[in-house]
């Protein structure tokens, strides 16, 4: 059945940081949660994960409250910026309590995962650099049985090689075990071609939530003339402009009216999932003013 969030909200000293949050993630996909620093993102997979509490709406696991289901914690992992454990305590023993909440760890796996990323379990934790902590984090989350792994800025810290090495390991994890991943990051373009549904958050308010394909469908750079460009964009829905010397541009999210003429000296090309989010998020930030 897979995972409903229903009519979530959340505040923090009467600031509104959630607002009627309602979506559900399928089983085996690879999801991403996008929004800007203080969208709420962390805020809402720490509710998801059980981590903190909503004001108001529920977070069912195949029907069950997470809230109320105390199995369902173990079907749920969560990895966040914030660092959890004791400075002093060494990795392996991480590992080895991690085997005690979950029923069980993939000792193998975790131990060829630090092989090839280059981290020592004898290192205490309080020792690591950041992307070193980043990596450690990596590691359970790949090695633990959870069904639903939720990744909060998973790379943070990670050089290019590393977080090169930590997407190929993510797919095979995937493919292997068809586990539900929720990456939540702001390098939007290193991870689109693996995500295979969106999410994006503006405000504590989900403004898209659909297939990557098909949102990408309709997402458009309209470029040329700035007069032809607007004239043929009149009526659509503009979401952001650009302009590079005599070239205008404008950015479409929507469906574009099949029985337009396009000028000869108009363009239309396809908007990456990036782009999308760049100008969308501006569109939100700007009309909240």
């Amino acid at each position: 059945m897979g995972i409903e969030v229903k009519n979530i909200q959340k505040s923090f000293s009467k600031k509104k940081i959630l607002s009627d949050i309602s979506f559900e993630l399928e089983p085996g996909k690879i999801y991403g949660l996008l929004g800007r620093n203080g969208a709420g993102k962390s805020t809402l997979l720490s509710i998801m994960a059980n981590r903190i509490f909503s004001d108001s709406g529920e977070v069912l696991l195949d029907g069950k409250s997470v809230f109320d289901f105390d199995e369902a914690l173990g079907q749920i992992y969560l990895m966040s910026e914030r660092n959890l454990y004791p400075e002093g305590i060494k990795i392996e023993k991480i590992f080895k309590l991690t085997e005690l909440f979950y029923g069980s760890f993939d000792y193998d796996y975790a131990n060829e995962l630090a092989d090839k990323f280059g981290l020592d379990l004898k290192q205490k934790f309080g020792k690591l650099s950041t992307g070193f902590r980043s990596i450690f984090k990596l590691i359970i989350a790949l090695s633990v049985p959870a069904k639903y792994v939720f990744l909060d800025e998973p790379i943070l810290g990670l050089d290019a090689n590393h977080r090169e090495l930590f997407y190929r390991e993510l797919l095979d994890n995937y493919v292997k075990t068809q586990k539900t991943f929720v990456i939540s990051t702001h390098l939007i373009e290193e991870i689109a071609n693996m995500l295979e549904h969106v999410f994006i958050i503006c405000h504590g308010e989900i403004v898209i939530d659909g297939d990557v394909e098909d949102v990408l469908k309709k997402a458009y750079l309209i470029a040329g003339p700035q007069n032809d460009v607007d004239k043929y964009c009149r009526g659509l829905n503009i979401i952001g402009k650009e302009t590079l010397g005599s070239i205008h541009g404008n950015y479409i999210y929507g469906k574009l009216d099949d029985e337009r003429i396009l000028p000869d000296t108009v363009s239309v090309e396809r908007m990456d999932l990036q782009k999308l989010f760049v100008n969308l998020t501006n569109l939100e930030e700007g009309t909240k003013k």
